[in-house]
């Protein structure tokens, strides 16, 4: 291994026997993808580094017949309902890369290769790919607030969807760096009407959205922000760089996204403003047999259940691109009518 990580000749394995689909990423678009791949039996092989962005979260919400379970257990449960099946196999791994075979015209063949760093003991692998499958979501930047990471996932939130019912009738704040604070703040004010808007001195609100916010018993501070404390395990307030102390019982932050994908930039993809990896309505990227679901395309952070529904459908159209095209009959939309053109 060259001393900037990457793999050498020596260290490459050979190309591994051919799958009909590589998935990369365990979350809930990854797994409900590959739950349904290998149910049309479908060769299919999982790859995961198992770093969630999550992982710090107690308890996941709004996913049907789960609510309440820590994001941990949802995906040890679908790893096993994944791996139940034959046709499934999961690695512990990071991909180094995803290359297009240049000479392969259609599924019929390879089209992939995809090189991994295995984790945990696994080996270094290479393997082909007809079809390949990028659910790997998002890294996020949170304020550089010293203590932040302490409280993220406990009393600080980033999903206001999953997590504002528990929030509800607190003091809350919500701290952030970017320019759609304002419409943050406004969802959350459905849970508590003792909001604080922390812009760290950077965040963007303009003046008729905080007018409007001010309207609704919402406060903007605009100070530059000093750290996120508490006692007893347990979020106390912000305290200021200017030395002042707002007591919060808690809250959300609006982390800055980007997708984690950093092993598909030679492929020279389609990606909107934010760098988010841009899909048609069946999860087909600019290129042909690569395909994304979840958040790491647009719009980005979404519930657990938006993104496995996106997973499952982006498995319909990967398996009927595996069966090829009919010669009388053009293929089937996802709504099971068909398409003209």
């Amino acid at each position: 291994m060259t001393s900037d990580g990457a793999l050498n000749a020596v260290d490459t394995p050979p190309a591994e026997q051919l799958y009909d689909v590589v998935i990369i990423g365990a979350g809930p678009a990854g797994l409900a993808a590959g739950l349904s791949l290998v149910r049309a039996r479908r060769r299919t092989l999982m790859i995961d580094s198992n770093r969630p962005r999550h992982s710090a979260t107690l308890r996941s919400h709004g996913f049907i017949t789960r609510d309440g379970v820590p994001p941990l257990e949802l995906r040890r449960i679908g790893r096993e309902e994944f791996e139940a099946y034959p046709a499934a196999e999961f690695h512990v791994g990071m991909v180094r890369s995803v290359e297009q075979i240049d000479d392969a015209p259609d599924a019929d063949v390879a089209r992939f290769t995809v090189s991994t760093k295995g984790l945990r003991g696994e080996k270094n692998r290479v393997v082909t790919a007809r079809t390949v499958l990028i659910a790997t979501g998002l890294a996020e930047t949170l304020p550089a607030l010293p203590s932040i990471r302490a409280w993220y996932g406990t009393n600080l939130h980033s999903c206001i969807a999953c997590d504002g019912y528990e929030e509800a009738d607190r003091a809350l704040a919500l701290i952030g760096e970017t320019d759609d604070l304002a419409e943050h703040a406004l969802l959350i004010s459905q849970w508590t009407d003792d909001l604080i808007v922390f812009t760290n001195g950077i965040g963007q609100i303009s003046a008729d959205d905080e007018a409007s916010l001010v309207a609704r018993g919402i406060a903007v501070d605009r100070r530059p922000l000093a750290d996120v404390v508490g006692e007893r395990g347990a979020m106390t307030g912000i305290q200021v760089a200017d030395g002042d102390f707002v007591p919060r019982d808690g809250g959300f932050v609006r982390p800055r996204y980007a997708a984690a994908a950093t092993f598909a930039g030679a492929l020279d993809l389609a990606t909107d403003a934010d760098g988010l990896i841009v899909v048609d309505g069946r999860g087909r990227t600019s290129m042909a047999g690569l395909y994304a679901a979840g958040d790491t395309t647009p719009p980005g952070p979404e519930q657990l259940l938006v993104s496995a529904g996106e997973g499952a459908r982006a498995a319909v159209a990967i398996n009927r691109e595996l069966l090829g095209p009919l010669a009388t009959h053009p293929p089937l939309n996802l709504a099971g009518r068909t398409e003209v053109g």
